[in-house]
């Protein structure tokens, strides 16, 4: 039996109504997501464990739970789905990496935990590139993950396997996780909606060092509602995360879907950044639509150079080197080679030029903090590109441009430099047939501002196509 994809393509919160109104069955929505993804997996590459006797079991157990009447639970029967390098109490958890093949955690994520709480159903874990590390999806133990508006193309990084999920239809939104744009990059390079939410908003206690403040679980889901959805039932202090953030978003209004009385700053390039012109031309149109529906705009010039992304770089070296370099003498043979290189990077740098980065990000902040004092959202690209080739790197991809310019896929690391700033990816358009994201980046732990701006620009730009696949 093929699935059905008017109910493939049916946003989160709509599912969970219709199920809590027992118009339609958890039995029915989570087969039909198993179906989808038995049709499109073996061509996308987006799952690599799919948990359809478990699914099946769970769902069953909610429609149960439905018949029985009484309180329900918020997300009773939706299908969600995990990034693989996310805890799994009892399933699998490999990280892309050979390493970790076998590696079963004995406890779920705090996200993970919130999530099935709230009633959703986990129908799978998704491909990640080894250790998360790339901008590509592409692993030596899962292979390359592909994009279903081209499969000759890549879904990007490093959660490409939830972007390419969400987007072909198999589950409504999916988790992600963002250290140097994971969500972001593929929420744009897909066509759904990507948030790094702001730092500590949703616990991320899974490293082995609870101090640091790049790294962000978030959703990927087919519209901002969802998107808001998913923060709402997983965001949270946790005591179990040093730096989770203890304030609190506030619930009790509908989102709102308007910027009549804004003030938003626009940078095509972040003052650095080689920009497809396509992508150019659809990013203008996604703010063009924002100062129709009633948005002031304001062109902004940023002093920054590619040397944020360069010690961006740095960090990410000496994270990979601290948590992954014990590795090396027995697994360095069976590792991806890009990860070697960033290991052994890692460990060449010195203490006082890592630790010189937190003044490169506090000068950073002052130039941006004056800008984010009189507007509400800085607005740029999501990313510089359509989406590349998926038999191409981050080797291939990332460097020096024609006049100077940086080449790069992603415009995203730099934000998670000042990672207590939201950042939102929505899609605005289409470059050359491929999905373009607009990224707004909001005041600092202003999450409802970023998910109001993203909401608006839905309304003007209308509904946005389906991958093909």
């Amino acid at each position: 039996m093929t699935a059905d994809l008017d109910l493939c393509f049916r946003e989160a919160g709509e599912l969970a109504a219709l199920i809590r109104a027992r118009q339609l069955s958890p039995v029915e929505v989570v087969q039909n997501s198993l179906r989808r993804i038995a049709a499109v997996n073996p061509a996308l590459n987006c799952f690599c464990f799919v948990w359809e006797a478990e699914a099946l079991a769970a769902a069953r157990a909610a429609e149960a739970r439905l018949m029985q009447g009484g309180e329900l639970p918020p997300l009773l029967g939706v299908p969600i789905a995990f990034k693989d390098i996310t805890p799994t109490k009892g399933h699998r958890t490999t990280l892309g990496s050979r390493a970790f093949e076998h590696n079963v955690p004995q406890r779920d994520a705090i996200v993970v935990e919130r999530l099935t709480a709230a009633g959703a159903i986990v129908v799978g874990k998704t491909t990640t590139p080894e250790f998360a590390f790339a901008s590509f999806t592409q692993s030596p133990l899962w292979g390359v993950t592909r994009n279903p508006w081209d499969p000759s193309r890549s879904p990007g990084g490093s959660s490409g396997g939830s972007g390419a999920a969400v987007a072909s239809g198999c589950v409504p939104f999916a988790e992600g996780s963002d250290m140097g744009g994971s969500i972001r990059i593929p929420a744009a390079l897909c066509g759904v909606v990507g948030l790094k939410p702001s730092f500590g908003r949703i616990p991320f206690e899974v490293l082995p060092s609870q101090l640091d403040t790049l790294n962000h679980f978030g959703p990927l889901a087919r519209s901002v509602a969802d998107a808001a959805l998913f923060l709402r039932h997983a965001a949270g202090p946790d005591e179990r995360d040093l730096s989770s953030n203890p304030q609190l978003l506030d619930w009790s209004q509908p989102l709102r879907r308007d910027v009549k009385g804004l003030r938003l700053a626009v940078s095509g390039d972040l003052g650095f950044y080689a920009v497809d012109p396509a992508v150019t031309a659809a990013f203008r149109d996604g703010v063009e639509r924002l100062r129709q529906a009633g948005a002031t705009i304001e062109e902004v010039a940023l002093p920054w150079t590619r040397e944020l992304v360069d010690r961006w770089n740095d960090l990410w070296k000496v994270f990979m080197a601290a948590y992954f370099g014990h590795l090396l003498p027995e697994w360095q043979d069976r590792l991806d080679p890009q990860i070697v290189r960033i290991i052994e990077g890692g460990f060449a740098l010195e203490a006082v030029p890592v630790k010189r980065i937190e003044v490169i990000r506090s000068q950073m902040w002052q130039s941006l903090q004056p800008i984010l004092a009189r507007c509400d959202a800085l607005l740029c690209p999501t990313c510089a590109v359509p989406a590349p080739s998926a038999d191409l790197t981050d080797d291939d991809v990332y460097g020096e441009a024609p006049g100077g310019r940086y080449r790069a896929v992603d415009m995203t690391s730099p934000f998670n430099l000042v990672s207590q700033c939201p950042a939102l990816s929505v899609p605005c358009g289409l470059a050359d047939g491929m999905p373009v994201g607009l990224q707004v980046v909001a005041r600092r732990f202003a999450d409802l501002t970023a998910l109001r701006i993203g909401a608006a620009l839905e309304e003007a730009r209308g509904p946005y196509p389906r991958a093909p696949l």
